[in-house]
């Protein structure tokens, strides 16, 4: 199963962002097993070291990079997703990004807090919580 993960998931555990962190936490773990795959867009990730500027050196800024990358696969940005997204016509371009994205690896659920943001998504778009309670692990 495929995982297009969002900015927000990786920072509620990065950051241990209360009272996301719990099920954040979990969809991370999913991925570092290998029971699902997870991927975050390289839009993602440079939105996240935007985020955390102030508190990240550049050998922190790599060392995050190689520890995510070790447990989600960083999916590249095309011209392709941009030229698509910008057909969408949201209000969030970066949200229609990572739609695109999802569509062109073939995920199976955009994993997100912001599930409202991907209504027009046809990707299904769940939080942590409503992704646990749909889809059923084997332990």
């Amino acid at each position: 199963m495929k995982l297009l993960i969002d900015a927000n998931i990786i920072l509620d555990v990065l950051q241990k962002r209360e009272p996301h962190y719990k099920y954040s936490a979990i969809i991370w773990k999913l991925c570092e097993t290998r029971k699902v795959t997870g991927f975050v867009s390289v839009l993602t990730f440079m939105n996240m070291v935007y985020i955390l500027r102030k508190e990240l050196t550049p050998e922190k800024i790599e060392e995050t990079y190689k520890a995510l990358s070790l447990i989600f696969t960083f999916e590249d940005l095309t011209e392709e997703d941009v030229k698509n997204a910008l057909m969408k016509k949201q209000k969030d371009f970066e949200d229609a990004v990572q739609m695109e994205t999802a569509e062109r690896i073939g995920a199976d659920f955009i994993i997100t807090r912001n599930v409202k943001d991907f209504m027009k998504s046809s990707i299904p778009a769940y939080t942590p919580l409503e992704f646990m309670q749909r889809v059923e692990f084997d332990d």
